[in-house]
């Protein structure tokens, strides 16, 4: 695991050595990226490429999983996989080779009432957030160090539900009870998730002029003033990446929006 030096007197024992690995804390590490073509997901790659990390970024668009490794070079390998597809998950988990962890953040959107929703929309967020995690950790445990981590991506709608979100509520939900029940079978592999407020992450681009709206009221409620941006969630994933006691949790970053 990264390395930790006692701040106490950090600054009079430090060499070139443990600088190196400060500035690198997870060098001669390997973590896997599924959905690391997303705007979100690309920023978790890049930081751990940058800290140190050889990433596995997996998604569905070759194009954007080639400008991802354009960034990060001799650090990256692209899989094509779509989660909807057990032999595409299959095909991942016999290829990608020995993992230190795996970070998820696949999503799939399903906005609106739930009689003006078709069951094709119903079942790709279902497969981003419920069956994609399940089937990804089956076929990837072989590949993950014993004391290896995974970690995904719930949502504040888990616990905020409202009306036109029942889809997004529902396998938030799903997400994070799964992640408590697989830290207790998949032990001592660590088993976490992170609920993310309102982040712009580029999901609610489609939206138009609606957007700038939506982040608006959503800025004006949370207890801190502004929506969320990736960044914001980077050092979310490093810390329960790194930090060997936190298992079976569930992470809120979401600006206090989940208590309004």
């Amino acid at each position: 695991m990264p390395h930790q030096q006692d701040r106490s007197n950090a600054a009079d024992t430090a060499t070139p050595h443990s600088t190196a690995v400060q500035k690198q804390p997870y060098a001669g590490q390997r973590i896997a990226l599924v959905g690391g073509a997303s705007r979100l997901g690309k920023a978790v790659a890049l930081t751990l490429a940058e800290l140190g990390a050889d990433i596995a970024v997996a998604g569905r668009n070759q194009h954007t999983l080639d400008e991802v490794a354009a960034r990060a070079p001799g650090r990256t390998t692209t899989y094509t996989v779509d989660i909807s597809d057990t032999d595409s998950i299959r095909r991942f988990g016999d290829s990608v080779g020995a993992l230190d962890h795996l970070v998820y953040t696949v999503s799939m959107h399903a906005t609106g009432r739930l009689f003006d929703l078709t069951d094709t929309d119903i079942e790709r967020s279902v497969d981003a957030k419920v069956l994609g995690p399940l089937r990804i950790v089956r076929a990837t445990l072989p590949s993950i160090a014993p004391r290896g981590s995974f970690t995904f991506f719930s949502g504040q709608a888990a616990w905020r539900p409202t009306p036109g979100g029942i889809v997004t509520a529902t396998v938030n939900g799903a997400l994070a009870v799964a992640v408590k029940a697989m830290a207790l079978e998949l032990a001592p592999i660590r088993v976490n998730a992170i609920a993310p407020g309102v982040v712009d992450s580029g999901a609610l681009d489609s939206l138009g002029d609606r957007k700038a709206q939506i982040l608006s009221e959503v800025a004006e409620r949370n207890p801190v003033g502004r929506v969320g941006n990736p960044e914001d969630i980077v050092p979310a994933v490093l810390m329960l990446l790194s930090n060997t006691y936190i298992t079976g949790s569930v992470l809120h970053v979401d600006g206090g929006g989940s208590l309004r």
